[in-house]
């Protein structure tokens, strides 16, 4: 059975679904984070519903909303750009599982679409353990690893270069605006900063890498290693 948004069941119909049995799968992914001069702010919420879909065809969950506002202290010097404080980021996912878990369901699955949401996700899961509700999360840099040093061609980045902006051309290229897209790689720990000899790494454009080197054919590779080690991850859940 493919999977069920929960949004769109009455309480009746999620009384069926919400199951001990069941995974319930939460989508995260910013809609208010730049992503440079040429990506819109709601990057990460694009990639993270067609990922969703994507999943939903395989993997048997419950689809929880998307949460669209969590812990990106990286990118709060540009506009629009919107960070939870770690606590918060933290405990908005501890009470949306306890919420769903006090009708059965004790497996959750953060479709997660962040780096820095990882300090929040882990101490979430840690807690969450206590209840005996188990939380698992994409970790990006992880599943991609292989796949972004097999294709890019860039010498370095995670932020709005040629992999995210690949993803991007592959999923919604009318959303990328290529000729804003540049190179803005200076290496460095961090968050990026717009003003040079500010603490952090020095970006004016909000890119960490090298977009110019995106190309939909990319973005297509990765899109596939990513569905599926999610879905692994998923299947591993099932185990647990």
């Amino acid at each position: 059975m493919p999977g069920v948004f929960l949004e769109n069941c009455t309480w009746l119909e999620a009384e069926a679904l919400l199951k001990p049995e069941t995974i319930v799968l939460i989508p995260l992914g910013a809609a208010a984070k730049e992503h440079g001069p040429h990506m819109l702010l709601s990057t990460d919420h694009i990639l993270a519903e067609y990922l969703t879909n994507r999943v939903c065809e395989r993997a048997e969950v419950v689809v929880a909303p998307l949460v669209n506002y969590h812990f990106y202290p990286a990118f709060v010097e540009y506009p629009g750009s919107v960070s939870l404080r770690l606590e918060t980021a933290r405990d908005l996912l501890i009470d949306i599982c306890r919420s769903l878990g006090a009708f059965g369901p004790q497996r959750f699955y953060v479709l997660n679409t962040g780096v820095s949401t990882l300090r929040a996700l882990k101490p979430a899961a840690e807690m969450l353990a206590n209840d005996g509700i188990i939380l698992h999360y994409t970790d990006l840099l992880k599943v991609l690893g292989p796949i972004e040093h097999a294709i890019a061609e860039q010498d370095g980045g995670t932020h709005a270069d040629e992999i995210e902006t690949s993803m991007l051309l592959a999923i919604a290229p009318e959303t990328v605006k290529m000729a804003r897209a540049t190179r803005d790689y200076h290496p460095g720990p961090g968050p990026l900063t717009r003003t040079l000899g500010n603490p952090g790494v020095y970006s004016p454009t909000g890119i960490y890498g090298d977009a110019t080197l995106a190309t939909a054919e990319k973005g297509r590779r990765v899109l596939e290693v990513l569905v599926a080690g999610i879905c692994e991850d998923i299947d591993a859940l099932w185990k647990a």
